[in-house]
């Protein structure tokens, strides 16, 4: 293929923004050559690579749109430490079926567990299944909840909260919420109810949520509607954070 036929057919490739294939035409197009490809094998190989890269950017754009704080995985999980928790079920929930059924997850444990952990893998797994997926504190939705009340925008915030399938609600029960702010979850929390999924982490049992949101008839409320259609995953292991530095100190003794 001559210089400017090549030039002219990448040019066509990007404006249909086919930017993978406009990139390797050159090289593929040797490579078609030197092992004598059929045209429907070149054909369904460059097309194979622009899916693949068109894959992978997607991919990429919905875990940077989720804005998890770090990566993590369950392959990085420690199963062996935290014994209370079921690889099985995790596993179970790693195939997402819970989202398509419109159930939430609940990590429930004390600090340093491996709660988040586990509530960002599942995120990241949600990614890579091309699902919308949204990581926040539970402070910092309180924060944008409260400030679109008092700009009289709360109501196209949910709705921008209804764009995802899954939202991770991280750390309820660290930081005490006010009326307004418990009074506002409960509303977030009805607006997605039956219609999409939420995952929360939260260092308290739910008899102790009366003293997160200061009410316990909202209180209640709020996890009827949460628990409905859950999976609770209760850990009671020893924190990963402590792990280390008990065996620092266990050296150092002898």
């Amino acid at each position: 293929m001559a210089n400017m036929q090549l030039h002219q057919l990448q040019g066509n490739l990007e404006r249909l923004k086919m930017y993978r294939m406009a990139e390797i035409l050159p090289e593929y197009l040797k490579v078609a050559v030197d092992r004598k490809l059929a045209h429907q094998d070149f054909i369904e190989g460059l097309i194979e690579e622009e899916i693949t890269f068109k894959t992978e950017r997607s991919i990429k754009y919905k875990i940077k749109r989720a804005k998890f704080p770090l990566i993590k995985t369950l392959d990085g999980f420690d199963f062996s430490f935290q014994t209370t928790v079921s690889k099985e079920k995790l596993n179970e929930l790693a195939n997402l079926s819970f989202i398509d059924r419109k159930e939430n997850v609940i990590f429930l444990g004390p600090p340093g567990v491996g709660k988040t952990h586990l509530a960002i893998s599942l995120g990241v797994k949600a990614c890579e299944n091309k699902y919308t997926v949204m990581f926040l504190t539970a402070s910092d939705l309180i924060s944008q909840l409260t400030s679109s009340l008092a700009d009289r925008t709360f109501q196209q915030e949910l709705k921008r909260f209804a764009q995802y399938k899954l939202i991770i609600v991280d750390e309820i029960g660290y930081l005490p919420i006010d009326q307004v702010g418990a009074n506002l979850f409960f509303q977030f929390i009805t607006s997605r109810y039956e219609k999409s999924s939420i995952i929360i982490t939260s260092n308290k049992s739910f008899s102790n949520w009366g003293q997160i949101f200061a009410d316990n008839v909202l209180a209640t409320a709020i996890l009827d509607r949460l628990l409905h259609h859950a999976n609770i995953v209760n850990i009671k292991g020893e924190s990963y954070r402590l792990k280390d530095r008990k065996k620092e100190l266990l050296t150092q003794e002898k």
